[in-house]
């Protein structure tokens, strides 16, 4: 794969679109609840790079198990193959937005996945 020129964000799905959002693709396993398609205007929906459900609903969206739900969740990241889809994403689009449904904005493994990718080094 070629050097990655993309740039990576993060937004709340339930955030209205912006001009400057880019490549808007959810992270997340699910779909989002009360989102209409139309209004989320979703470039891509890459699921399988969302935590697998165990873990998924082991975090239960607890911020004290946040550190260990991070932790766990880039040992997935490391082996799973979306995380290069993504990548690919990236090399063919200067912004990529991950679009997450969490309630928690500090706390949400969107977050995790903006860090992760941020911390590879490019090809």
């Amino acid at each position: 794969m070629g050097r990655i020129r993309g740039t990576f964000g993060v937004k709340r799905i339930y955030e209205p679109p912006a001009d400057d959002d880019g490549c808007r693709v959810l992270v997340d396993r699910l779909w989002p609840r009360g989102m209409p398609r139309e209004r989320a205007a979703v470039d891509h929906w890459l699921k399988e790079v969302a935590p697998s459900t165990a873990l998924r609903k082991e975090f239960d969206h607890r911020p004290g198990r946040f550190a260990d739900f991070g932790a766990r969740y880039r040992l997935e990241l490391d082996s799973n193959p979306a995380v290069e889809e993504l990548l690919e994403l990236a090399a063919d689009h200067p912004r990529i937005t991950l679009l997450y449904a969490a309630r928690n904005t500090e706390a949400n493994h969107a977050l995790v996945l903006l860090d992760y990718l941020r911390g590879r080094p490019a090809d």
